[in-house]
């Protein structure tokens, strides 16, 4: 008998150009009420994708454009929802709604985008926007505003739907750090999501990705998704090691997978968390099970910082400073050091206070404290996963 390939049915596998349509099993808002902020929990299914993930690797999401705004831009320009227009240079076509709404990048604007659009009107403040000297107006302009922001403000438009869509970017998949350890949840991954809103320029802005999982995705859905492997932020080898963990808000995605993972091995390692948020009593994610995992030794210390419960606000790096002398203690016993979320302030404010505190503790040099912090840098003992 000859087995053809139909017999054989190869699984196909799945990637950035072919993710996988993940089920949605839950999707809750992990801040009480009160709370400023919208932090989703979201379990996903990848039963049958063959797919698979080690703490510390990121999840990509392929998201589609909020539909108030695709009917804002086909309103504002009179276009037709079903004109047909190309997508890209295999010549591939889909309604101009459908594209919008799945295929183009509608949120972002580029000094490429407004340059060329300028081709398309006669609007002197735009042609006078992409002059060369104008550079840093140019940047300021693109900044915060979208494609419905140029189009409202440099009309009339002499330029067909086809034209306007060919200056557009493809959609580019959202990456998030995985929030569940797979050995934990077999056959799924969880994502802690932070619901990006605000006002810019007169209008309401939303975050495509983060808003589309907050306000339109219900369980049973699909999301299309693909595993991005982080060769760069993962757990020791050895499960004798000790770990420390910054991070605040949504930054405690990949440190929930990584105690998680140790529970599941029953790691050696002792294991520190440092969390921070704005209001303990609505901001802190993830705290039933992060004291279940205190209680029963997973979790050897859990030290959380809320800014906007005193006076004085108080954030992660402060717990560090306050806990310094045993901090460099575990780094001293060859700890391994994490730090994960906001790249423009936190991030930064704790590695300050981390070269502070091996100053300190340490009795070094500013010079010796960031040799340290070289050296384990060197021996992949401070990985930062930082956005």
């Amino acid at each position: 008998m000859q087995i053809t390939a139909e017999d054989k049915k190869v699984p196909p596998t799945y990637s950035r150009t072919n993710p996988f349509q993940a089920k949605v099993l839950k999707n809750i808002n992990l801040n009480g009420a009160g709370s400023s902020k919208e932090t989703r929990h979201i379990e996903l299914s990848l039963e049958g994708s063959g797919l698979s993930y080690n703490p510390g690797d990121a999840l990509g999401i392929v998201p589609s454009n909020d539909p108030e705004l695709v009917a804002s831009l086909i309103e504002k320009m009179e276009w037709d929802e079903e004109t047909v227009v190309t997508i890209n240079k295999q010549g591939e076509t889909l309604p101009l709604k459908e594209a919008l709404t799945n295929f183009f990048e509608i949120t972002l604007l580029s000094k490429k985008i407004l340059q060329q659009a300028a081709e398309f009107t006669d609007n002197e403040e735009l042609k006078n926007l992409v002059l060369v000297e104008n550079a840093d107006k140019l940047k300021e302009y693109a900044d915060g505003r979208d494609l419905l922001d140029m189009l409202r403000d440099f009309g009339p438009w002499n330029a067909s739907a086809q034209e306007m869509v060919s200056l557009l970017r493809k959609m580019t998949p959202r990456l998030y750090s995985i929030a569940s350890s797979i050995a934990a949840h077999p056959g799924e991954v969880h994502l802690t999501i932070g619901a990006v809103r605000y006002s810019a320029h007169g209008r309401d802005r939303k975050g495509v990705c983060s808003v589309l999982v907050a306000e339109r995705v219900q369980d049973g859905e699909t999301l299309p998704v693909f595993v991005q492997a982080n060769k760069h932020f993962h757990l020791p080898e050895s499960q004798e090691k000790d770990i420390i963990m910054v991070g605040p808000g949504t930054g405690i995605a990949p440190f929930r997978s990584f105690i998680e993972e140790r529970a599941v091995n029953k790691a050696a390692g002792r294991t520190w968390l440092f969390f921070g948020d704005q209001h303990a009593a609505s901001d802190f994610l993830y705290q039933d099970e992060l004291e279940k995992y205190q209680q029963e030794g997973v979790l050897t210390k859990l030290d959380a910082a809320f800014s906007r419960d005193t006076e004085q606000k108080v954030y992660v790096q402060h717990k560090m400073d306050e806990n310094s002398k045993e901090l460099f203690e575990w780094l001293e016993n060859g700890a391994y050091f994490y730090v994960c979320g906001d790249k423009t302030y936190m991030a930064k404010d704790v590695h300050n206070m981390l070269l502070n505190i091996i100053e300190k503790e340490g009795g070094k040099t500013p010079e010796e404290a960031e040799s340290y912090l070289n050296d384990m840098k060197k021996q992949g003992r401070y990985q930062r996963d930082v956005y």
